[in-house]
């Protein structure tokens, strides 16, 4: 594989595809098998989803770690199986709840807690995918995950037949937007379903960069380098030391760090003094 095709690119996913979907589409059109991505979204979900490809695959658990982005449109009174509009619907409770309320208990938000992790998801029980259970009818105890909302405010608010809201969030990895929604109308003392939602950013990789399915097809993008948006310290290094970091040996450098060779080429990541990522191809 040509060192150029080794990073990541990021795509503003579009409503009704799969992150798989994306995956796949820029493998046929890379003719790369090495890719993925860093964090799922729902097929009714669009917006940043950040695409590794080559060595870069290595990555996805430094890219994960980094916080998270939304805006998400909720229906309040409403609950449904998957917790969003595509689900069964389950339960009605339509009434009116004002804005400043609203407000208030996003305001109550910006915290840590344990959140249940939704039964319409991929989080394995004794080895099985929820959504498995789910589809079985069989009844599992849903894990929970702490997860800290670092900021949640609200953008929009309507009401007519029943109360639909918008707000946008900054959450850590592994917060599942669905149920904060179901827990935030748990608050207001009903039920609430996502309708839509879009993911803004994740971490420095923002909406406004990303890039369309259309691009993607006409081949409009660059790929970016690894040396390019990993955020940490990095270093060249001689062909000796090369030698070295290519063979795995023990560096006295202790911090995380990427090295590259003469030419920017990523060769490892260190940490401890240890190989931690070894991104060197021959």
């Amino acid at each position: 594989m040509k060192s150029g095709n080794n990073g990541l690119i990021v795509v503003n996913k579009p409503a009704n595809y799969t992150s798989r979907d994306i995956v796949n589409i820029v493998s046929k059109k890379l003719q790369i098998k090495k890719v993925g991505h860093t964090g799922t979204l729902d097929p009714l979900a669009t917006g940043v989803l950040v695409i590794t490809i080559g060595t870069a695959t290595k990555l996805c658990e430094l890219l994960t770690s980094e916080k998270k982005e939304y805006i998400a449109e909720v229906v309040l009174g409403l609950h449904t199986d998957t917790l969003d509009i595509t689900g069964n619907v389950l339960k009605e409770d339509y009434k009116y709840i004002s804005a400043e309320i609203i407000e208030n208990v996003l305001a109550n938000f910006k915290t840590t807690y344990n959140q249940e992790v939704p039964l319409y998801s991929a989080v394995k029980v004794n080895g099985k995918k929820l959504y498995e259970y789910a589809r079985s009818g069989e009844k599992v105890i849903l894990p929970k995950k702490k997860v800290t909302i670092y900021d949640i405010k609200l953008l929009n608010y309507c009401y007519t037949d029943k109360v639909t809201f918008t707000f946008k969030c900054t959450v850590s990895k592994g917060t599942y937007i669905r149920s904060l929604i179901r827990d935030i109308a748990l608050k207001l003392n009903t039920y609430g379903t996502m309708k839509n939602l879009t993911r803004t950013a994740q971490g420095s990789f923002t909406l406004d960069k990303a890039i369309s399915l259309t691009d993607i097809e006409k081949g409009n993008f660059k790929i970016l380098k690894i040396s390019d948006f990993l955020n940490i310290p990095k270093q060249k290094v001689d062909d000796d030391l090369k030698f070295k970091i290519i063979n795995g040996q023990m560096l006295k450098n202790k911090q995380l760090i990427l090295y590259l060779d003469k030419n920017n080429n990523p060769l490892a990541i260190y940490k401890d003094g240890k190989v931690f990522k070894m991104l060197y191809e021959k």
